[in-house]
């Protein structure tokens, strides 16, 4: 299945992540060697989300990306959710659909 993790993040995160991103972004090439993230990334423009694409069984584990990232656990990250996508075309598409 595939898991859409998205973060509202706080008004001084440009400025706060700086100290916590090699740590972020160890953790999230830890779920990419696992082959449970495919993509991440903030949304510009503003910049106040952000958004990753999981593979994965259940959303457990995603949820535990939640639990060990630096960015939750320092208050970087006011709310978060997931949600499950349920994709129907592209070459990694759960559920294919072709016309």
């Amino acid at each position: 299945m595939h898991f859409l993790l998205f973060y509202d993040v706080s008004e001084d995160y440009l400025e706060r992540r700086v100290q916590f991103r090699a740590e972020h972004l160890s953790l999230a090439w830890e779920f990419v060697d696992r082959g449970n993230l495919l993509l991440g990334g903030a949304l510009s423009e503003p910049v106040d989300q952000a958004v990753l694409l999981f593979h994965a069984e259940n959303p457990s584990e995603v949820e535990e990306f939640v639990r060990r990232d630096p960015y939750i656990i320092h208050g970087l990250v006011k709310q978060w959710r997931v949600r499950e996508w349920k994709t129907v075309a592209g070459d990694q598409a759960i559920a294919p659909l072709r016309p």
